[in-house]
């Protein structure tokens, strides 16, 4: 296939937060930006949250719908200094929709590469193409427009959650009124691996009550999380009658947290969930997409009005979303979790005690700080620090020996 003379400057496939952030930084800065996805008008539906602190300044006020100070409950229960937000999602799409973005309907299958004299293209289902000066992979954890090749066989780390939203009246039975971030306490009465209670408020009224396995390899199935939490509000006091089972009130999670490496094409970039940027260890990846998008979309512009090849201007563009540092952050981060798939089910719920008993700013670096090394490094010596013997045996055996040996439990 070879494609027509660029129709924009910047093309994105993929029109979720990471992309859409992208595409409204770009128009910002007068490039031509053509964003395709099989549906641009579909209302996003997931429940997104962040630490205050990660989020950009320029957020607008009515994007937050709720805030408070988050509680982590494991063998102790622990107060978080640092303020929890979730956002308003219908509001944070509008945000950051821009009407000056051109739109495509269609499935994003894969990419042309550039080459000489050639623009690199994004492929669709329908078998047509849109080229554009630089190209843009936000299609997730899809990676439509990858090189396909070998990227390591067996099944993705990935994180499940399934969860209900119910009235907040109703849901302070259950967590005491308190944004719990993880109540790791067993009130499910489910053996196997252990998953948390993850309580936040949407707004004044509702609460979204979620049965979360932060990370397992596969990950722990919908029916298994819907028993769990199902048995843990039961356990807390809830009828049946007030445990909504419709689709309009029930939320489910599936994403992998250990995507390989984007293999970018030339003239490709890939962004969010595609580059990867999820943390391996938490599964966030908002923050850092929409702190991300105005930083990238400089890059790109001046590398475009400077006359740039696209090979040139997307080159540019990774090194913003993965700098030297940025890789070595990820690469500790990935240990981290397979660290974590090591821990036999039952020092799970430890083992986060431990870490959040470290101080706020280690805390920070482990979750946030995505191009920090040393403060990365500082953070994971000052957590083996406070493990127990038997934790550090399983952190350095994980480092080492990583997640393969791990029996698959329920």
């Amino acid at each position: 296939m070879s494609p027509a003379a660029p129709v924009a400057d910047v093309v994105i496939a993929g029109a979720g937060p990471a992309g859409r952030a992208l595409a409204r930084a770009c128009v910002a800065l007068d490039l031509r930006t053509l964003l395709v996805d099989p549906r641009p008008h579909h209302a996003w539906t997931h429940t997104y949250g962040s630490w205050h602190h990660e989020l950009p300044d320029d957020l607008p006020a009515d994007v937050v719908a709720a805030r408070g100070r988050g509680v982590v409950v494991a063998r102790h229960t622990h107060e978080l200094e640092d303020e929890y937000v979730v956002l308003d999602t219908r509001a944070l799409q509008e945000h950051l929709t821009d009407p000056a973005v051109a739109l495509r309907r269609g499935r994003a299958v894969s990419a042309v590469a550039a080459g000489p004299g050639r623009h690199p293209a994004v492929v669709l289902d329908d078998g047509t193409a849109a080229s554009g000066r630089v190209v843009v992979d936000a299609t997730g954890a899809r990676q439509a427009l990858a090189r396909r090749g070998a990227t390591g066989g067996g099944p993705r780390a990935e994180q499940t959650a399934f969860g209900v939203v119910v009235d907040r009246e109703v849901a302070a039975r259950v967590s005491g009124d308190r944004l719990l971030f993880m109540d790791w306490r067993p009130r499910h009465g489910r053996p196997g691996w252990p998953t948390f209670l993850y309580a936040v408020p949407l707004d004044d009224r509702r609460v979204l009550l979620e049965e979360t396995s932060l990370a397992r390899r596969p990950g722990l199935p919908m029916p298994e999380l819907r028993t769990r939490l199902r048995a843990r509000l039961r356990a807390a006091g809830l009828t049946d009658a007030e445990i909504p089972d419709d689709p309009g009130a029930v939320e489910k999670v599936r994403f992998p947290v250990d995507s390989p490496r984007h293999r970018s094409p030339a003239g490709v970039v890939a962004v969010g969930a595609a580059d990867p940027l999820v943390h391996p260890a938490s599964g966030f990846s908002l923050a850092t997409s929409l702190r991300l998008a105005p930083q990238l979309a400089a890059v790109i512009a001046d590398a475009l009005h400077g006359g740039a090849e696209p090979a040139a201007a997307a080159r540019a563009a990774r090194r913003v979303v993965r700098s030297p540092a940025a890789v070595t952050v990820h690469a500790l981060r990935r240990r981290g979790l397979e660290t974590l798939l090591a821990m036999p089910p039952e020092d799970v719920p430890g083992f986060f005690d431990r870490f959040f008993t470290l101080p706020p700013a280690h805390r920070r670096a482990y979750l946030d700080a995505r191009d920090d090394v040393t403060a990365s490094v500082a953070a994971m010596t000052s957590l083996f620090g406070r493990l127990t013997p038997r934790l550090r045996l399983h952190l350095i055996r994980g480092t080492l020996l990583g997640a393969h040996s791990v029996r698959t439990e329920q």
